[in-house]
């Protein structure tokens, strides 16, 4: 699989980076029969299979998504025993405003490729041959909180935290006859893990929010 989400690990102020990180549009023009209404839908389908997307307000958000409890450790340090609590729980999301669209998975492929989380040739995800991206799952799990625990080597009172970087942004998909269709999708490409000491300051805006919340 490529293209999966990124991790990133810090420890006090030193901060190491481990980098981890279809279908036409369908529809109902509303016909009173089943049958009228199926190929109808059939009909718009072809009708947008060829439409283009035009990205606004590309926005990205690092998120605190679970912190732990601060515990004591003496000269060396040791394991932390403290587990890490979730605070949000990220997922990806497409939302449509009415109207016939592509699918969740086009519609995510082709903003990983705004973003540059995605680095393909193919014009739509239905013309890819033989890569995946997780970036285009909208049922992507939020990462495990436990992952890429740190064990300090030196005494203090440290606290566990994790985070992802969200992406979002606001989409236009206009079919070739003109018709359009506006939505908005979010999802994540990277998740972070972090120790750090109540008595430094992390350098990351992420690790001084966590510190404020588990610290005092």
């Amino acid at each position: 699989m490529r293209g999966m989400v990124g991790r990133a690990c810090t420890a006090g102020l030193v901060i190491g980076v481990l980098v981890t990180g279809l279908t036409g549009c369908t529809g109902d023009a509303g016909g009173d029969k089943a049958g009228k209404g199926r190929t109808t839908g059939k009909a718009v389908a072809k009708t947008c299979a060829d439409g283009t997307f035009t990205w606004s307000h590309v926005t990205k958000r690092d998120r605190l998504t679970g912190i732990s409890d601060p515990e004591r450790l003496g000269e060396g340090g040791g394991s932390l025993r403290n587990r890490i609590r979730r605070v949000y729980t990220p997922s990806p999301s497409v939302r449509v405003d009415g109207g016939p669209a592509p699918s969740a998975a086009e519609i995510l492929f082709s903003f990983g490729k705004k973003i540059g989380e995605i680095d393909s040739e193919a014009r739509t995800l239905a013309e890819v041959d033989g890569d995946t991206w997780a970036f285009t799952d909208v049922r992507l799990p939020a990462p495990d909180l436990d992952d890429g625990r740190v064990t300090p080597h030196a005494a203090g009172e440290f606290f566990q935290y994790a985070g992802v970087r969200e992406v979002e942004a606001d989409f236009r998909y206009t079919c070739p006859e003109g018709r359009t269709v506006s939505g908005h999708a979010r999802n994540w490409t990277v998740d972070f893990a972090g120790l750090t000491d109540c008595d430094e300051r992390p350098d990351s805006a992420l690790g001084r929010e966590a510190a404020r919340r588990s610290c005092a």
